[in-house]
This record gives C-alpha cells, sequence and structure tokens, in this order.
C-alpha cells in the first residue's frame, strides 16, 4: 500500500476512535518540540483528578476506573497497575505536569474508552503465530531452541483457546520455515479476527540471567519512536497496522494484564515495535514475549507442561477480557 494512502486510511481511523471515545478536544501546547496537553486538563475532562505523590517528579491520577501513575521525563507509566510506556516522555514546565498528545490519543484513550467492533460482529477467529521455525532456531539457552517452544506454547495455546469456543489456527503446525510478511499474510487469508504472535526472550552478556519478565508489543504509532531495542526514530509512517492502534494496544494490555497478575510473570509492560508481522497484520495483533529462556525465574514457565499451560491460560483469560470489551452486548 502507498504511504500516502495508508496515512490517510490511519488518519481517518484515528479521528473515528477519537469521536467514540474521549471528551472534547483539549488545548494543545508544544514545549521541547513535542505537542502536549496539560495533564489537569486531561485528568479534569476523564472526572480524574492529578496527585503530585513526589513534587516536580512523580504523581497519579486518580480516576474512577484505577489509578495512573507518572513520572516526569519517563515514558513509564502505570495503568491500574499494569506497566504501559508512552511515545513521549511527561513533560514538566513553570509548575504543571504535560502528558504528550499522540499518548492521549493512541494509549490513554483507547484504554479508558475501547474502540467497539460493528453491531453484531463477533470475535471468533484467532491465528497464532509460533515464532521462528526451521532454518530460524530465534534463541538459544544451552541445546533449548525458541523455535521449538514457540510451538509447543502455541500447540497447548490453541486447544485452550479452542475450548473457550474460538476458531483457532497456527502459522506453522511443524519446524518450518515462514517468511516474515507471509505470516501476516496467512492471518488475513483465513480471516482473523486476532493475530497473537508468540515468543520467548533472551538476554547476554554478564547480568543476563537475573533479566526476566514477560512483555507484550503493539504496533508503534505513526511518526512516533518505537520501545524495543532496536526501535526506530521517530520519523516511521503509517502502516497497514496502524489503521488498528486503538485496538492493539487494548489488546495488548488486556494480555499483559493476565499475564503479569495470573502467573506472576515480572511485568515489563505493553511495549511498541514495527515488527514486520505487526507492521502487515490487518486485524488487531500482538507479539508476546512470554519470559526469559535465559533467566532461572522464567525457565519453569517456558519449559515445564503445567507453569506453562498456566501462562497459556492466563492469555485466553486476556482474550476474553479484550473480547468483552470490544463487542456489542
Amino acid at each position: 500500500m502507498k504511504s500516502g494512502i495508508c496515512l490517510a486510511l490511519f488518519m481517518a481511523s484515528l479521528l473515528a476512535a477519537g469521536a467514540q471515545s474521549a471528551p472534547g478536544r483539549l488545548p494543545r501546547v508544544a514545549l521541547f518540540g513535542r505537542e502536549y496537553v496539560r495533564l489537569d486538563d486531561w485528568a479534569r475532562a476523564n472526572g480524574g483528578e492529578v496527585h503530585w505523590t513526589v513534587p516536580k517528579h512523580e504523581l497519579k491520577v486518580a480516576l474512577t476506573g484505577g489509578h495512573l501513575l507518572l513520572s516526569v521525563d519517563s515514558r513509564k507509566a502505570s495503568f491500574k497497575g499494569t506497566q504501559v510506556w508512552l511515545s513521549v516522555p511527561v513533560a514538566f514546565n513553570n509548575g504543571q505536569a504535560y502528558i504528550g498528545s499522540v499518548d492521549v490519543v493512541t494509549t490513554l484513550n483507547p484504554l479508558l474508552y475501547p474502540s467497539k467492533n460493528p453491531a453484531g460482529r463477533r470475535l471468533k477467529t484467532i491465528v497464532l503465530d509460533p515464532g521462528h521455525g526451521g532454518r530460524d532456531p530465534g534463541n538459544m539457552e544451552g541445546r533449548r531452541q525458541e523455535k521449538q517452544f514457540t510451538l509447543i506454547f502455541a500447540k497447548e495455546l490453541n486447544e485452550l483457546l479452542t475450548k473457550a469456543g474460538f476458531n483457532v489456527s497456527l502459522t506453522r503446525q511443524s519446524d518450518s520455515f515462514i517468511e516474515l510478511p507471509e505470516r501476516a499474510s496467512i492471518a488475513r487469508r483465513r480471516g482473523a479476527d486476532l493475530f497473537l504472535s508468540l515468543h520467548f526472550n533472551s538476554a547476554d552478556g554478564p547480568g543476563g540471567s537475573v533479566v526476566k519478565g514477560a512483555e507484550t508489543y503493539c504496533m508503534t504509532p505513526v511518526r512516533t519512536s518505537s520501545t524495543n531495542a532496536r526501535g526506530e526514530g521517530a520519523g516511521a509512517g503509517a502502516y497497514p497496522g496502524n489503521r488498528l492502534d486503538a485496538k492493539n494496544v487494548l489488546l495488548a494490555y488486556q494480555l499483559q494484564r493476565s499475564i503479569t497478575e495470573k502467573t506472576g510473570a515480572e511485568d515489563r509492560g505493553v511495549k511498541r515495535a514495527r515488527f514486520q508481522v505487526l507492521r502487515e497484520a490487518e486485524m488487531p495483533a500482538v507479539l508476546i514475549e512470554a519470559g526469559f529462556m535465559t533467566s532461572s525465574a522464567d525457565a519453569k514457565r517456558i519449559y515445564d507442561p503445567a507453569p506453562r499451560r498456566q501462562l497459556a491460560q492466563a492469555i485466553v483469560d486476556g482474550v476474553l477480557a479484550y473480547k468483552k470489551l470490544v463487542e456489542r452486548q
């Protein structure tokens, strides 16, 4: 799809999402080369209040549905106890805290005001994407290869999602190599309502064995920086995956919240990336890094059947929570 057409489609979907969800447009201000809104204004518009927990440094926004925790000069936030990474850092100027306008539109409002499916449209079909395969082993820990365990995990998750009433299929059923663009194409051809790419992480070098936890990636908003370690800068335009930014972040949040709350995994947060499987997805899509192969704390959830099944059930529960939010009753 040509970039100009894709950007136009993205902007149209962004405006539609905003029309469904948030209170009226708030005053914008330019700070440090970015566009912001005053945090007090946003909080009041959403029935909340801002409280400084550490003056000029840490804040809590008390909302009807829960608390939003923020820190000045940081992109790391917590919404209802689950970590969410912002696109731009919280700013402080003339005694006031400011939140990026892009984060209001593409992160906070979608979580507070979930975008609904058209009337009668149900979430039924899910495509699971076991990461790597064939000549691509993925991460390695000793003789264990990521591609082996993503496939085992996908098959176990398939079983549980099917029992929950979904139509489920996998992008690969064996140790086969599938090009990255083809993975999203498979989901499109099968009419997927959701696309979940499954991975396990790894940390190298001294201290790598203590790095642990789960993180869930969704598509990076247009012209913002990714949060993955190899992330791109803010110059990237729109991709097909950006048309569903609001639902992408809602899905990622519900999955991350369920995984961390129900398995005890360390919460590394909802993050952003322009991974190819996310860029090309034409349905809500996430990439789940469900734990570190190099971590003794995470190893049981990856290698042992019972804890791994608990992890799979947490993902099912996250999907069900998302389904409840987006379907019209």
